[in-house]
């Protein structure tokens, strides 16, 4: 069983930042793709971000130039770095992985965390 623990959500001003978190837990062999999705209220769930296991990344155009993902192998953990937020930028947060569980022969599955509320408000 792995789980996806997110932190870093919070409240903050047009034009603030904050760092989101997400942390890998359990049994398993690696950890590719680790990804940020947002879901805003009445919208449907929207790719932010994705980091290879290599560092790759790639971003939505809505953040590009704002945001920065990053991730710690050591940690097993993703973080989301949120600058210039926007009320548009509102929105529940989820990180999701791709991990590589301890099974014969191994499997690769999908994991969601239970995702983080980020609001932009004056």
């Amino acid at each position: 069983q792995v789980q996806l623990v997110e932190s870093g959500g919070d409240t903050v001003q047009p034009g603030g930042s904050l760092r989101l978190s997400c942390a890998a837990s359990g049994r398993f062999l690696s950890i590719h793709n680790m990804n940020w999705y947002r879901q805003a209220p009445g919208k449907q769930r929207e790719l932010v971000a994705v980091i290879s296991s290599g560092g790759s990344t790639n971003y939505a155009d809505s953040v590009k130039g704002r945001f920065t993902i990053s991730r710690d192998n050591a940690k097993n953990t993703v973080y989301l770095q949120m600058s210039s937020l926007k009320p548009e930028d509102t929105a529940v947060y989820y990180c999701n992985a791709y991990v590589t569980v301890v099974a014969q022969p191994p499997l690769v599955y999908d994991y969601w965390g239970q995702g983080t509320q980020v609001t932009v408000s004056s």
